[in-house]
């Protein structure tokens, strides 16, 4: 039966007759019956990815580009009156993640498939996310954000599983989501949740009864955990998460054969950073209550699970006071504590004990020991790593580090969030490059094609068109779209240093009430969340907020400059911002991005990169040379040695530096006064006067200068689309098709 038939089929009724609801359920269900006719059978070994995130997206459109009848739909709709974008705007994006660790790990699953891999990812069905952000009266205010209904993706399986805590007994339900692969096979990624949640004890935004663990277990996702309430109840859900794991692994591999010492030969599992670490010992506790001798139990586990680092950021290793375990699954203590005491009679560097003098737990520490593989996510990440970081640990096992740099799915930030360039990129090399990312190093011979380069300019401005049009429509914002897009979308944290990129904004502002124009408009656009209990990011957001009211609002500056923030940044946002942006902002402090992937997307897409040599920057710059980013600041080398020292006083730039000690000032000036929160933009002048932790104040003259070379550089059209096609023509390195590939070659072995 041909396509057409099939949806008619479905709906009940002709296309033309439907509305987009009922397209979308109909297109649901004919995607979700191809994809189930691609489940394949299981390879002996399978790679479980543990995560306690995975930042999926919406997946209509994407699961139709790989099942190969996302093109066909698109012109039956069009045929009959419909438009394929207004269908895939009904679809709710899930919450299921914050950041560049979901969103990779949603990759990787992408690729998992795609290169024919028997593989899932295991995680939690977290009902509301991790907060749905609206903006009142210039602060982030943050409010529940469901997405569980139907029709969608997620399917209840008859999988259940008990889980002990301290005192009571869960009973666990697992859902599933297909995931489907270009071309390839269908896995599931498999989420754990319980029946008793119950999203009504959610109240004045996102507050909730933290020890009704009945009730709240899989509500939101990283719950405030500025109390001890919500730091043990992490430890329940983290716990909550590896037990299931541990048990369907378990389940599944005895099913294949394993006789369990040979566990290792029928699963791999990738730990993705910290929160997954109890399935170490939870899995030697479930083998050792099958008849295992512990010590086989140990090396058994040893050889089966892998550990990822994603952070340089010491706050970010976990690490558990042991009374919370106690509190919560004291039947694990007893386990940690015989690997503890195998550390320590094996070395006597207290700094690599699992089990500190303070009875913390190191959850880092316990996957290094217990795990064969342990990887950074950047060349200069691990390397970082080895030689800083976690030297103690490669000393002692050499062997185990290794580099695995982060990759994205070019089905999705590129097939599908730019099918005008994708289309054009098809014409010039073939469509090979959609499987095998390489092929478009072919595109640097259009270097000096006068038509392929005004070409690129053209789907650029289309996307910023676009873009304007999406943020007018769903937002209210509105963007010149003939200004420069400056955008600069990640999760709000200092070391990102969205208050760099703020006090320019400061800077450009005084300069245009000057009299020094820009050559061409700048809108400087930000989008990010940040975390509820992290008072200085959001003060960061609210700073943000108040210079876009006072720019946009006045007559002299806005021709000339705009600041945006976008309001709920998700996956649905990023696939519009980035098609649409000239200049990405990648400015993190140099030595504490460990890689980034933001900025990977951005290069495929023909934004050009301003950053410091920092995560995988660092590999896009030896990939696209000098001429076609704009690197600027202290190295990673000269930061940690700055730290090493203890030598960075940001008021010595700030009293030298007379352009940046306006822009400080600025901050609690009057103008700014009028329409902000005088307590928060107080503090966060001050944290960067008298603390500025990721040393904004040590870049800000580079970056300024950086910066404004980029934009005089865009005004010479020519020279800007060389750059582009440079880009992305260098951005195949980073399809996490070969990432996996890596994984697969040198940890999992499937």
């Amino acid at each position: 039966m041909n396509l057409e038939n099939k949806l008619v089929q479905t709906l009940g009724k002709e296309v033309k007759e439907a509305g987009n609801q009922e397209l979308y359920a109909a297109l649901l269900a004919i995607s979700q019956d191809q994809a189930d006719s691609r489940r394949q059978p299981e390879g002996k070994k399978k790679i479980y990815y543990i995560s306690a995130e995975f930042l999926i997206g919406k997946l209509l459109s994407n699961n139709m580009i790989n099942l190969g009848i996302y093109d066909e739909v698109r012109e039956i709709l069009k045929k009959n009156g419909k438009d394929i974008c207004e269908v895939e705007e009904v679809e709710v994006e899930p919450s299921l993640g914050n950041g560049g660790l979901g969103r990779l790990a949603a990759c990787f699953l992408d690729s998992i498939a795609t290169l024919g891999m028997t593989g899932a990812g295991i995680g939690l069905n977290y009902h509301l996310g991790l907060f749905k952000q609206v903006f009142e009266k210039g602060l982030q205010e943050e409010t529940p954000n469901p997405w569980i209904g139907t029709p969608g993706w997620l399917r209840k399986t008859a999988v259940s599983y008990p889980v002990q805590f301290r005192g009571f007994e869960l009973q666990s339900s697992m859902y599933e989501i297909s995931i489907t692969g270009y071309e390839g096979r269908t896995n599931k990624l498999q989420l754990f949740d319980i029946d008793t949640v119950d999203e009504r004890i959610v109240h004045n935004g996102i507050d909730f009864d933290k020890e009704n663990i009945e009730k709240n277990l899989t509500l939101f996702l990283y719950p405030d955990d500025s109390d001890d309430k919500g730091r043990l109840l992490r430890i329940y859900q983290q716990y909550f998460m590896v037990s299931n794991a541990a048990q369907l692994i378990l389940e599944e591999c005895e099913a294949k054969g394993s006789n369990l010492y040979d566990l290792y030969d029928y699963a791999a599992i990738q730990i993705n950073d910290t929160h997954p670490t109890m399935v170490i010992p939870e899995l030697i506790r479930l083998l050792v209550n099958r008849g295992m001798e512990m010590d086989d139990a140990i090396a058994v586990v040893s050889k089966t699970c892998a550990y990822t680092n994603h952070t340089i950021l010491a706050e970010a290793l976990e690490t558990w006071p042991i009374s919370y375990l106690k509190q919560v699954v004291p039947h694990l203590v007893p386990i940690i504590e015989v690997l503890d005491d195998k550390v320590r009679r094996k070395f006597t560097d207290e700094s690599v004990y699992i089990i500190d003098r303070n009875d913390n737990v190191h959850m880092a520490h316990i996957d290094i020991h217990y795990g064969f593989s342990v990887n950074g996510v950047a060349a200069l990440h691990t390397e970082i790593l080895k030689d800083t970081e976690l030297n103690n640990f490669y000393r002692l096992y050499p062997e185990k580090f290794n580099n695995k740099t982060n990759g994205i799915t070019f089905r999705r930030w590129l097939l599908h969030c730019n099918p005008e360039l994708t289309a054009q990129i098809s014409q010039w090399i073939g469509n090979g490059f959609k499987k095998d990312a390489m092929l478009l190093e072919k595109l640097e011979k259009l270097e000096t094609d006068e038509k392929a380069l005004n070409r690129v300019l053209e789907i650029k401005k289309d996307n910023k068109k676009q873009l304007a049009r999406y943020l007018k429509e769903t937002q209210g914002i509105c963007l010149n779209e003939n200004s420069i897009f400056d955008i600069q979308v990640k999760r709000l944290h200092e070391y990102k240093r969205q208050q760099m990129n703020a006090l320019y904004v400061i800077y450009k502002y005084q300069q245009i009430k000057a009299g020094i124009l820009p050559d061409t408009p700048i809108t400087v656009i930000f989008g990010a969340k940040a975390a509820s209990a992290y008072t200085v990011a959001k003060e960061i957001i609210h700073l943000i907020l108040c210079l876009q009211e006072i720019v946009n609002k006045d007559p002299e500056v806005s021709p000339y400059l705009n600041v945006v923030m976008v309001e709920n940044y998700n996956v649905t946002l990023a696939e519009k911002l980035i098609p649409a942006c000239d200049v990405s902002e990648q400015i993190s402090l140099a030595s504490k991005e460990a890689s980034g992937t933001g900025n990977m997307k951005f290069m495929l897409n023909g934004a050009i990169t301003l950053g410091t040599d920092d995560g995988a920057n660092v590999e896009i710059h030896e990939l696209v040379g000098d001429d076609n980013i704009y690197v600027f600041g202290a190295s990673s080398e000269e930061v940690i040695a700055h730290y090493k020292k203890r030598d960075y006083v940001s008021k010595d730039y700030y009293e030298k530096n007379e352009d940046l000690k306006e822009a400080v000032d600025f901050i609690t000036g009057d103008e700014m006064l009028r329409v902000g929160n005088k307590e928060c933009l107080t503090h966060v002048k001050n944290e960067l006067l008298n603390k500025d932790w990721f040393m904004t104040f040590l870049d800000f003259e580079d970056y300024v200068e950086k910066k404004e070379q980029a934009f005089k550089d865009y005004a010479d059209r020519k020279k800007w689309a060389k750059k582009m096609l440079c880009n992305i023509s260098k951005a195949g390195f980073f399809s996490s098709d070969r990432t996996i590939g890596e994984y697969n070659r040198d940890i999992w072995k499937l």
